[in-house]
């Protein structure tokens, strides 16, 4: 099994040391290599090729989401994990716009991070609940407006397929949303790959905001397992 190739972008000297020891812990999964600012990622990024960069936003001589915007245009094949301390709406929204495959608080816990260099490094995009619920404030009343219209454009989505992009917009995983729906989580994998064709998007959040901007899912609308309480 190949292991991920990981790149820490991060002008702290503490936090890529905590990160650098939680992942050379691993076995599937070797640190490449440290950055300090944005314009040493990028070329680092060209150096090394990792599978997936952690990526820091306040760093100095070039920021992590100007760094972000000329990794993704330079080398596409790369996932970027964001981990930061800002959760503003503003920085979050200019995130999602470069093309960030994830975005996590720096208060997250190791298994989190872990998790999301695995999904990446799978070819999933990963949507924390509580920047999902952010992203996806911004689309409330307009999400609201279209449910009670006939979406202008269904994609050709199946019942099933609106189903799992309702879940995924929710912040909702792969493996979570299995369990919800008794379903394999490779079947789910390949519900979300035929909705990312059918909508002509790249990523999970990509795929929530213009299914909730579109009208084709409604977040109002509770399933079974939330009324549960699951």
């Amino acid at each position: 099994m190949s292991r991920i190739r990981i790149l820490i972008a991060d002008d702290h000297r503490v936090v890529r040391e905590g990160l650098a020891a939680i992942l050379k812990s691993r076995s599937d999964m070797d640190v490449v290599g440290e950055a300090t600012n944005g314009i040493e990622v990028i070329e680092k990024a060209k150096a090394l090729k990792p599978d997936v960069i952690l990526m820091d936003i306040s760093m100095p001589q070039m920021n992590g989401v100007e760094a972000t915007r000329s990794i993704r245009k330079l080398y596409p094949e790369i996932g970027i994990v964001v981990l930061t301390m800002h959760d503003d709406e503003a920085t979050i929204f200019d995130l999602v716009r470069t093309g960030v495959h994830g975005y996590l608080l720096k208060d997250a816990d190791s298994s989190e991070i872990i998790k999301a260099i695995q999904s990446i490094y799978k070819g999933e995009s990963l949507i924390h609940p509580l920047i999902a619920r952010k992203l996806l404030g911004e689309f409330p009343l307009l999400g609201r407006s279209r449910a009670k219209e006939a979406p202008r454009q269904t994609y050709n989505l199946s019942a099933r397929e609106v189903d799992v992009l309702r879940r995924v917009a929710k912040g909702k995983t792969n493996k979570e949303i299995a369990g919800e729906l008794r379903l394999s989580e490779k079947t789910i994998k390949n519900h979300v790959r035929n909705i990312f064709h059918k909508m002509s998007v790249y990523d999970r959040t990509e795929a929530a905001m213009k299914g909730v901007s579109e009208g084709i899912i409604d977040l109002e609308q509770s399933t079974p397992e939330d009324r549960s309480g699951r």
